[in-house]
């Protein structure tokens, strides 16, 4: 099974919401993970947002309410350095929520011919399902690795996972993903 690991908005602005305990699981959770794609020769796709300072190129929420977040530039936009990323990992910039909005996702996709999209990131009320949603859409089958996403909005997060699971996507923790892989 051909397999693409897409890692979502792991970056500082989003973690810095969760206590330490729970980030460094979400972190040590993840580098399993990716340790098993990269041992499968998955290929991995780390999508990030940023935005200009102004937040002209924000989406509305981020606008109408100054919420100066994952700023170009910053410290904050930054991919955690507890993760396993690799020089030769792809790298993709996204404006919205979804992975596939105006972005070469699809295309990208495409190059890579994956028979399974496993998602991993935060936040899984948000950039995680609609991302899920987009790729399911695009009749991807899609895999959410339950151990390497998670969401400080633990009631939506839930209702997220309820919502997808066995719909448009298998919930999996990273041994169940282990044993799909081969």
């Amino acid at each position: 099974m051909k397999a693409c690991l897409l890692v979502i908005d792991m970056q500082n602005d989003f973690l810095s919401r969760f206590n330490a305990s729970e980030r460094q699981h979400l972190f040590d959770r993840t580098n399993d993970l990716i340790a098993l794609c990269r041992q499968k020769r998955a290929d991995i796709i780390w999508i990030y947002q940023t935005f200009k300072p102004d937040l002209s190129d924000a989406f509305l929420e981020m606008r109408d309410h100054n919420i100066p977040n994952v700023i170009e530039g910053t410290p904050g936009a930054e991919i955690a350095a507890a993760l396993d990323v690799q020089d030769h990992d792809r790298r993709l910039l996204k404006k919205r929520y979804s992975g596939f909005f105006e972005t070469p996702l699809s295309t990208e996709l495409a190059q890579i011919d994956p028979d399974l999209l496993i998602l991993a990131g935060v936040n899984t009320h948000a950039c995680i399902r609609m991302t899920a949603i987009d790729a399911y859409q695009r009749d991807f089958r899609v895999v959410l690795a339950s151990d390497c996403i998670s969401s400080p909005d633990k009631e939506h997060a839930a209702g997220t996972l309820r919502y997808m699971k066995d719909k448009m996507a298998r919930v999996m923790a990273n041994a169940d993903i282990a044993n799909l892989m081969g």
